[in-house]
């Protein structure tokens, strides 16, 4: 007896585990017994989170009265994400679609990168205030200068629209990655675009370990994916269209746009290009929620 209550070993290896303890069974008798006893097999479950950070709830509170903040004054309030990165080719993409008996759709037996034609980066704007989805598509790395590109795109081309003559906007974003708190090349393209527009750009970030929270994946990735599964993602033009076709019973829909831009990895932030950063940090956690203001010219 023993206080263990799962095990790795597959029946094969608890019968022979049993033989050597003097006990014979057939696997099937065995797998009986197993369920009898209500085990199963079972796959491991993503629901620890870490150490949840002490300010944690705090913040979550602070990007809510952030959010209700901009849409009372008619601002724009948006939430931002970059999608897992996708390899184009006749790949096996995860779930499964109504087939006639006999018709399977076949994909290369493995994933590797050689195999691909490139890879899809999808990087995307969930508006708060008017619940529109937009998604800049792009070929190349994941970087803060791409994110923000996206999101000056999507100003461009549907933001300054919607929100004619309005001079500040509200990023929402996870704390890490190519839009991470700590990202300071983030921080000097925000600024650029901020300049660019006559913006004045706030910033809160979740706290560590809430990425899943983040509007935007229960919004727009988790519909995406739906739309899209069991289809070999085979090239970008199948991936904007897939995206681009993406609704929900609540009317959703979606913009996606291709960048064949290229962005370089490894560009370094001088101390001195921070330091001359327009930008004001919150009274509470500063190192999540900042302002950053036009420069003067």
């Amino acid at each position: 007896m023993s206080n263990v209550q799962w095990t790795n070993k597959s029946l094969s290896h608890l019968v022979k585990e049993l033989e050597a303890r003097g006990h014979s069974i057939k696997k099937s008798a065995l797998a009986e017994l197993l369920h009898k006893e209500h085990f199963s097999l079972k796959a491991n479950k993503r629901t620890i989170e870490g150490m949840q950070h002490p300010d944690r709830h705090a913040q979550f509170e602070h990007i809510a009265e952030k959010c209700e903040e901009f849409k009372r004054k008619g601002n724009p309030a948006i939430s931002v994400d970059c999608k897992k990165k996708e390899l184009l080719g006749n790949f096996k993409n995860n779930g499964r679609e109504w087939q006639a008996k006999g018709e399977n759709t076949c994909v290369n037996v493995y994933d590797f990168a050689s195999l691909a034609d490139g890879k899809a980066v999808p990087y995307g704007i969930y508006d708060l205030v008017h619940k529109t989805e937009f998604v800049n598509v792009g070929i190349d790395h994941e970087t803060a200068e791409f994110a923000v590109e996206s999101i000056r795109r999507w100003w461009q081309q549907i933001g300054k629209s919607l929100y004619p003559h309005k001079k500040e906007l509200l990023i929402t974003s996870d704390g890490g990655s190519s839009n991470g708190a700590r990202n300071n090349l983030w921080k000097k393209k925000l600024q650029e675009f901020a300049n660019e527009e006559q913006l004045t750009i706030t910033v809160t970030h979740y706290p560590p370990g809430t990425s899943k929270w983040n509007k935007i994946e229960h919004q727009l990735f988790s519909f995406i994916s739906i739309n899209w599964r069991a289809t070999p993602l085979v090239s970008l033009e199948i991936v904007l269209h897939l995206i681009s076709s993406t609704t929900n019973d609540k009317g959703l829909t979606v913009t996606a746009v291709k960048d064949s831009n290229t962005y370089p990895t490894g560009i370094h932030v001088t101390k001195k290009e921070v330091i001359s950063l327009n930008l004001i940090r919150d009274s509470f956690h500063g190192d999540w929620n900042y302002t950053i203001k036009p420069q003067l010219t």
